[in-house]
């Protein structure tokens, strides 16, 4: 068995997967991503880049193939330990805004700290910041119905900064936002990501996202290909997607 570089925190080797109604997820996609490089998975919907996120981060396992986190082998890990990789080193950004109903917004965003058993003050405070850092803080006490899926997103990604993972897995992050949210969001994400030292792994079909990112890397049929033209994301469509989700 190859062992993996010594300077990729993520390496990943010839993955394989297929999802439940028999189509092809993955087919043979291998990658390193470096610690503190900031990556972009491009390709357009349906190439298996969400599916690439999902099996790197442990939250599914790939049918065939392998995978290194820091010279571990993820891909024997068991569903427990799988669980507790991704609690104590890695955190994830959904493209869908997704908060428990019954928290307000900065006991939201501190849940992964308090999980981990950081104290309730210290674990508001790590929060506090990124809300701030997000221009969400003046809503640190409402509840996420209270908020548009824009502002429920700020929380989702601050949420996701505040235990500074060793990995941030982020699935189109800035899908929900208006263009010049987008930009906002995708600075603070990157630039937190490089002062902090975290690594990143971003799937987006935007190219305007993907220039955020120190490389990128294309799928396509869920296959590594070396030239993929991605669209930007149009004014009207980031428009369409808040109005219909607001």
């Amino acid at each position: 068995m190859e062992a993996p570089p010594d300077n990729d925190v993520l390496w990943a080797r010839s993955l394989h997967f297929t999802h439940r109604d028999g189509s092809p997820g993955l087919a043979g996609v291998s990658l390193g991503v470096r610690e503190g490089e900031i990556l972009a998975v491009g390709g357009p919907r349906g190439s298996g880049k969400t599916t690439l996120l999902r099996c790197l981060s442990g939250l599914v396992p790939a049918h065939r193939g392998e995978i290194w986190f820091n010279s571990a082998p993820v891909h024997t890990m068991g569903l427990m330990a799988r669980e507790r990789l991704r609690r104590d080193r890695f955190g994830w950004i959904d493209p869908v805004p997704t908060l428990v109903p019954e928290l307000n917004v900065w006991e939201n965003a501190a849940l992964p700290l308090m999980l981990r058993g950081t104290s309730r003050r210290r674990a508001k405070t790590a929060a506090m910041e990124w809300l701030e850092r997000l221009d969400i803080g003046d809503s640190t006490r409402r509840r996420p119905h209270e908020l548009r899926q824009a502002e429920r997103q700020r929380v989702c990604v601050a949420r996701a900064l505040a235990p500074a993972p060793t990995v941030l897995f982020a699935d189109e992050p800035t899908a929900p936002l208006y263009r010049e949210d987008r930009v906002q969001v995708l600075r603070t994400l990157t630039t937190a990501a490089r002062s902090h030292g975290i690594t990143v792994v971003l799937a987006t079909h935007d190219a305007d996202t993907a220039a955020h990112a120190d490389r990128t890397v294309s799928l396509l049929d869920g296959r590594r290909v070396k030239t993929l033209h991605l669209p930007p994301v149009t004014e009207t469509e980031g428009r369409a997607t808040c109005s219909l989700s607001a």
